[in-house]
Formats: C-alpha cells, structure tokens, sequence
C-alpha cells in the first residue's frame, strides 16, 4: 500500500533535521581528504579504513555507513515525489584523476532540491562495480553526483549503469579522462550535462547514509535512482581496466528507514 507521509515527518526520518555541517574538503576531492593511504584492498582497503587514522573512525563504527542493499520490499512508499527536484546546467568539462575514481566538478549553477533544501551540485564520479544493490542485485557501474548546500549539509544522487547501448555523454568523459593520478584537464569549448545521467523514470529511494570513502562522514541524504541508465560493454571496460575495483562493499542498514518515492 501506497502512504502519503507528511513533510516534516519525512524529513525527520531521512536525518534531515540532523544533518551535520562540518565535513572536509574529501567531498570535492575525495583522494586529498589526509595523508594517509587509503585504497579499495589489503591493508589500506576498506575493512581497515577506520584503522587507519582517528578521522577515519566512522568507517568501522558508524551506524549510518553507505552503500546498503536496498530492498524494495522493507521500503516505506510515498506519494511525495514532487519532494525532489533538479535543475542542471551544462557546464565547462573539468576532470581529475584522484588516484581513486575519474571525477567531474561541476560550475555553480546547478542543483536540486529536496523538500524546502536546496543542494548545489559540486562534482560527479564513478564506481565499479556498483556500491549499492538493488534487491541483491549490483549493477556494472555506479555514477554518484555529489550535491551541498549552504549550510553545508550533503546530498548524493545515486544513478546504476548497466551494460547496454552506447552512452554518448559518457564517452565525452572517457575521450578525456586523464591515465594518470592527480592530473587534471579542463576543456573550456567542451560542455558536459549531468542530466544526461539521469534516467527518464525518477523513480528512487531514499534514505540517511554516509560518504562511501573516508572518513565516512554520516548522515548524507541518499537518494538512488531505481531504473539504471546504459553504457557499452566497451566504456564499462575502459573504466575498468583504469580502476579494476573501487566500490566499497555492503554496510549494515541497522535500524535505517528506507523511503521509495514513485
């Protein structure tokens, strides 16, 4: 059964009354958060994030860590869609390779909205194998579009890719992605559109989580599209062959609420 739940009440289940606004400068460069070295396996990947610094405790102790295995059937429906909304603009391609991911930062402009909060995107970047599953299910690829806002309080859009057609917004990026870490390339006649990422049924899910590198900074509103956009198998191979496994595994739901806007 369908429920109406109302806004106050919706956002306070989110943790958007609690929302902190302290949170270092990982969210625009996630590689240049510390010093210390942290990656996706042996002693630096993930089950020893919170090990390896005090900043990184939230890794290994939070009770709000992303990404989860969303299931449709334990989710709260809601009729409120019209709670979300975005406006994206094209903007100048700016890319960097952090050593971690290929990330896209994005000019002031952009945003969306989330009840009567507005978050204006700051960058995009990419995760393979996806971070999230729906359903049990991991899809080939995961996009996550980085938004904030004034009062520093952080939201992700979540967007699954999944082997199909050829993408051709996503191969703008891969003709110009930099091989190597820390190099970054700006192409001022070259635009790039993140609504291009989005797929045309906004149908999502919703809840509290966490950054998904260190420090692991908690309550970040998550909202994770359900309909996955395509890329070729040849664009998720070229990802891949840069950046083999950058995907955090599953964390605990304990005692989260999950919200499916439709």
């Amino acid at each position: 059964m369908t429920n109406t739940v109302p806004r106050r009440q919706l956002l306070k289940l989110l943790g958007m009354s609690i929302l902190g606004t302290s949170f270092s400068s990982c969210i625009t460069s996630p590689a240049r958060a510390t010093s210390v070295n942290w990656g996706y396996i042996g002693k630096a990947g993930p089950e020893h994030w919170g090990e390896l610094s005090p900043e990184y405790q939230l890794c290994g102790l939070g009770r709000q860590q992303t990404p989860i295995d969303l299931q449709i059937a334990d989710v709260k429906n809601v009729t409120n869609q019209d709670l979300l909304s975005v406006n994206y603009q094209p903007t100048a391609l700016h890319l960097i390779n952090n050593g971690k991911t290929i990330q896209v930062n994005y000019q002031a402009g952009s945003y969306l909205k989330f009840g009567q909060q507005q978050f204006e995107l700051l960058q995009f970047h990419f995760h393979h194998i996806s971070e999230h599953r729906l359903n049990g299910k991991s899809y080939d690829m995961e996009l996550h579009l980085v938004h904030r806002s004034q009062n520093g309080n952080l939201a992700v859009m979540a967007v699954f890719l999944e082997a199909g057609k050829f993408n051709p917004t996503l191969q703008i990026i891969w003709d110009a992605m930099p091989q190597e870490k820390g190099v970054e390339t700006r192409i001022k006649d070259i635009n790039i559109d993140a609504s291009q990422f989005l797929p045309a049924k906004h149908t999502f899910l919703a809840y509290s989580g966490s950054l998904t590198t260190p420090p692991c900074s908690e309550n970040v509103l998550w909202c994770v599209m359900e309909t996955p956009i395509e890329a070729s198998t040849a664009q998720i191979v070229q990802f891949s062959q840069m950046f083999p496994v950058n995907a955090r595994p599953l964390q605990q739901l304990n005692d989260r609420i999950v919200m499916e806007f439709i």
